[in-house]
């Protein structure tokens, strides 16, 4: 079953080695190691799992099951699952928030550390913050109002957006859609990695990298493969290198291109 989870979206672990996502699925081979073993004493093998809203828990995990917790619960450690969804509610605190093949939602003002799952979504409520990172091999993100990551957000495969929020570290995707909208900030570089090992097809369809108004780059664009890149008349970014140059982006004016 780990040596299933290592290939699990289709990313061997040669491929995955060229990625920023390839810890995160070291990560969670460990989890279902450790469950596998009999570890999983803090948790339960095949049901789901609710923390009452206000409640407070030492850490929750399972297997084959949704874990969901409560507003203003506190979680003083991890919160994992290998099959589910985990929905944390408005204003709890976790630690670290984790799952295999399922989506994460963090709710409005949540305080969590690292967010992270090979297949399925991460969203991110406004106001929420992140003390860590936001990190998926093939799924969504999405960054609502207000929200805060404080280091690096990354994924393989699926679309970024940034709505408001604000990225402490680089932002990293392969074959994603990136946009940044409504002011939204980034302080580090923004980089579209070239695929590599099977997936490097040049038929396949080209990212489109948005950089909506009033929003802002405050490192690099760098750009290891051909993109669509739309920078807005009122977007701030720290320059464009690699494959194309600040001259090659296509400006707009209004809301989107």
């Amino acid at each position: 079953m780990v040596s299933n989870l290592l290939m699990t979206g289709q990313y061997c672990l040669e491929d995955m080695s060229m990625h920023v996502n390839y810890k995160t699925l070291v990560a969670h081979a460990g989890l279902v190691a450790l469950f596998l073993a009999g570890s999983a004493s803090a948790g339960s093998l095949n049901k789901s799992i609710n923390v009452d809203a206000g409640g407070t828990s030492t850490g929750e995990s399972t297997v084959n099951g949704s874990i969901i917790i409560g507003s203003g619960a506190v979680i003083t450690g991890s919160v994992e699952t290998v099959n589910g969804t985990i929905r944390v509610e408005q204003n709890a605190r976790v630690e670290d928030v984790e799952t295999v093949n399922g989506s994460l939602k963090i709710g409005d003002g949540v305080q969590s550390e690292d967010l992270s799952s090979v297949n399925g979504s991460v969203l991110v409520g406004s106001y929420a913050v992140v003390e860590g990172e936001v990190a998926v091999v093939n799924g969504k993100i999405a960054l609502d109002t207000g929200a805060r990551v404080s280091r690096d957000v990354s994924n393989v495969n699926g679309e970024i957006r940034v709505t408001g929020a604000e990225i402490g570290g680089n932002l990293t995707t392969v074959n994603g859609d990136v946009s940044l909208q409504d002011q939204a900030v980034l302080r580090g570089d923004l980089t579209i990695e070239k695929p590599g090992g099977w997936s490097n097809n040049n038929n396949k369809r080209k990212p489109i990298i948005t950089i909506g108004p009033g929003s802002r780059v405050e490192g690099e664009i760098v750009i290891e493969q051909e993109v669509e890149l739309y920078i807005s008349d009122t977007a701030e970014v720290g320059g464009v290198r690699g494959e194309m140059s600040l001259d090659d982006a296509v400006r707009f004016t209004g809301s989107r291109p």
